[in-house]
């Protein structure tokens, strides 16, 4: 989750939602409303997917630290200078 790309996509999102309660209430008060509700929601989701991603990456790098300690036979086959080769097998991009 890139913040800049979230950020721009949550505006467009309320942008679109306000233009469409407005169109169905015709209130700009309510429109206002509702809108804040609903920005509120959108930065309570990406608040709850951050520590989600957290937690998995908490919990992948626990795994990691566990299968490092108990050595097993064969396991050396599947290490790279060093690291473990599951860890190469990422689908997110490296992001420092």
């Amino acid at each position: 989750m890139y913040a800049p790309r979230v950020f721009i996509s949550m505006l467009g999102t309320l942008i679109v939602f306000a233009i469409a309660t407005y169109f169905l209430t015709n209130s700009l008060s309510t429109t206002l409303v509702e809108t804040v509700i609903c920005a509120v929601l959108l930065q309570i989701g990406y608040f709850l997917g951050v520590l989600y991603l957290v937690w998995k990456e908490r919990k992948a790098h626990e795994a990691l630290l566990n299968e490092d300690k108990v050595p097993a036979s064969g396991q050396e086959d599947s290490k790279v200078a060093g690291l473990a080769a599951s860890s190469l097998k990422r689908s997110e991009p490296f992001n420092p």
